[in-house]
């Protein structure tokens, strides 16, 4: 179709190379330290103090993954953009299991010519 897929992750570059290569990723897993361009684009958020508790009581250490002690996460965010630069199509929701199904980003694609 024409489209590049680039994901964006707060997690540390050499976190993510082990995450591309046992999940066999075919499109490029950019790192976004410290949540810096997702705060740029509104999708950043601190988690509160409660939930990095249950986070840690499973094991989970942010500051470890992401390299950065800050307590952010991204918001889930698809962001279409053309060939000129110019965004298309944004899907984002501040709870994390609503997310766009795939065939939507196939749609907005199409819509674009692609």
């Amino acid at each position: 179709m024409g489209a590049t897929l680039v994901a964006l992750t707060p997690e540390k570059a050499e976190l993510s190379r082990t995450l591309v290569d046992r999940h066999k990723i075919g499109f490029d897993l950019l790192s976004d330290p410290g949540n810096a361009y997702a705060a740029k684009l509104g999708l950043r958020f601190e988690l509160p103090a409660k939930l990095r508790e249950i986070y840690s009581g499973f094991g989970i250490d942010l500051a470890a993954f992401n390299g950065d002690d800050s307590g952010t996460l991204p918001m889930p965010a698809r962001i279409v953009v053309d060939s000129g630069g110019i965004v298309r199509a944004v899907d984002a929701d501040p709870d994390y299991t609503q997310r766009p199904e795939p065939q939507k980003s196939i749609d907005d694609i199409l819509a674009l010519g692609g």
